[in-house]
């Protein structure tokens, strides 16, 4: 087994180092190597997973004794969801994107055509594949699995990787085009432009909308395919396995969908106004003091509230669950990791701001913004570990009175010497009902907290992973870490931690909606 993941391993470290070199060399001189030469790559390790997963498909599971177990933590149901989602959306990227490439078919490649044609077959492909089987626990042709999956791991990465850099470099030519545009008054027009139509409108915005859903897509496909990875000969015995699966229930919390609802309403308004200011003219001071203020004053009280649920989780007196579990230990790793990309970009924007002027008003937002971001995201890491680590509550049922049970057997006796009517038996069960629920009320005020805290972090998260998705960047717009470090430097750790940090905020979601279901 260990010399079988070290061996998939390194096969995946190889892949992703030959495909980072080829993107880098497109990145840093173009002549050598070109974007069609770098799709070239992708389509070969496509279609090449395309054959493993056919082969699994077909062959593979379909073994006798293949799939003997399935890991009951492995693909939750919201992270199957996630994948056909944002699947769904990066199909449509790819339809407007053939779709924009006809239009200029006299200044395209053919390979801009057929690279989103196989992007098309291989997300349908992969996302059957991580629907069904996204729990096997597979117990025949190890090796060939496992390398199977790091291969695809591995060509998941290199194509997030290169949707990342062709991101950034969309976002970097339209603050130079507005640069040119504040300094010239002239207008250059190119070879290759969109005509004045409405489809090819269509394509290019449509292009734009939904360009952020594939890289959250690759990295969701990898996660779940890291997990069937580690679950590849892994043998589960039956106390691993739980017997009541709690379910989403939207019950007994107000407070939280409330306070949370009125953040992402406020927070649609605010993304609404910078985008609409942004989109005509180059964002004013005030806009970007709106924006910050906002983030202001909702940290805050995202972290109190992570911090509250923490102090909860040391107070009450559930086990820690300490089997093995892959998908555990990844979503670990994952939010810690993530976590760097929103902590590094604030590290880097305090020291910018105190080495310059930080007693300006929209500086001070920035430093108090990027403290109150570095002190959010590290409580909200500890509440969500600490939550994904303790057992879920045991819905038991308090025993009854020796008063109730003699009041029960006489019940009892009298229902069967005589008929109760319809309206004495509700009677009767309306008492039982209200008895427990005025006992339940009294012994579940931990969980409740812990509800009302998880619902309100999951909307707040929501809208925090929806602002920047959709094309909000003040971080870079806003001029100030640009021109400190340089425009290069500064859009470099803006390429670095802006994806970590929208998926940091995606995947924070499905821990918190973990603790929600398990309170």
């Amino acid at each position: 087994q260990k010399a079988g993941q070290l061996f998939s391993g390194l096969l995946a470290m190889n892949v992703v180092f030959l495909g980072s070199a080829f993107i880098s060399s497109m990145i840093f001189s173009q002549v050598a190597i070109t974007l069609a030469d770098v799709w070239i790559l992708l389509s070969i390790l496509k279609a090449l997973c395309l054959g493993w997963i056919i082969c699994y498909l077909l062959g593979t599971s379909r073994q006798p004794h293949a799939v003997l177990y399935q890991d009951s933590h492995a693909g939750p149901m919201w992270i199957r969801g996630s994948v056909l989602l944002f699947g769904s959306f990066s199909i449509l990227l790819n339809v407007f994107q053939i779709g924009y490439s006809t239009i200029l078919i006299q200044c395209k490649s053919s390979m801009e055509i057929v690279f989103p044609s196989i992007a098309i077959l291989f997300i349908c492909t992969q996302a059957f594949f991580l629907w069904h089987h996204s729990k096997d626990c597979i117990q025949v042709q190890h090796n060939f699995t496992r390398c199977g999956l790091m291969l695809t791991i591995a060509t998941n990465l290199l194509l997030w990787l290169l949707a990342v850099t062709n991101d950034t470099t969309h976002v970097e030519i339209e603050s130079q085009l507005r640069e040119v545009e504040q300094g010239f008054a002239g207008n250059k027009t190119t070879s290759c432009t969109c005509p004045n139509t409405t489809i090819c409108k269509v394509f290019q915005k449509g292009y734009i909308l939904f360009y952020p859903f594939n890289t959250e897509y690759c990295l969701i496909c990898s996660s779940v395919l890291y997990v069937m990875w580690k679950n590849v000969g892994r043998h589960i015995s039956h106390h691993h396995v739980p017997h009541i699966k709690p379910k989403f229930k939207i019950q007994g919390v107000v407070l939280g969908p409330l306070l949370g609802t009125t953040a992402v309403i406020i927070g649609i308004c605010v993304f609404m106004i910078y985008q609409i200011r942004a989109t005509h003219s180059s964002p004013s001071r005030q806009v970007f003091i709106m924006y910050y203020s906002y983030y202001i004053v909702l940290l805050p009280l995202m972290s109190v509230g992570a911090v509250i649920g923490t102090i909860i989780h040391a107070l009450e007196k559930r086990e820690l669950d300490t089997l093995k579990n892959p998908t555990r230990s990844l979503d670990v790793i994952l939010l810690t990791g993530a976590a760097l990309g929103q902590i590094g970009m604030s590290y880097f924007s305090i020291v910018a701001i105190v080495a310059t002027d930080p007693r300006d008003l929209l500086n001070s937002l920035i430093l108090s913004y990027s403290l109150l971001l570095i002190f959010q995201n590290i409580t909200q890491n500890v509440f969500i570990i600490d939550g994904l680590h303790r057992q879920p509550f045991e819905h038991t049922q308090m025993p009854p009175s020796k008063e109730e049970e003699m009041k029960e057997e006489q019940n009892c006796e009298a229902y069967d010497q005589r008929q109760v009517s319809m309206l004495e038996l509700g009677q009767e069960i309306q008492k039982v009902s209200l008895s427990y629920l005025h006992t339940y009320s009294h012994l579940s005020w931990k969980r409740r907290v812990l509800r009302e805290i998880s619902f309100f972090l999951v909307l707040c998260n929501i809208i925090l992973w929806i602002i920047p998705t959709f094309g909000a960047h003040p971080v870079f717009e806003n001029g100030l870490e640009k021109s400190f470090y340089g425009y290069s430097t500064w859009f470099a750790i803006v390429n670095f931690g802006l994806p970590l940090g929208v998926f940091y905020r995606m995947h924070s979601v499905g821990g918190l909606l973990e603790i929600y279901v398990t309170a």
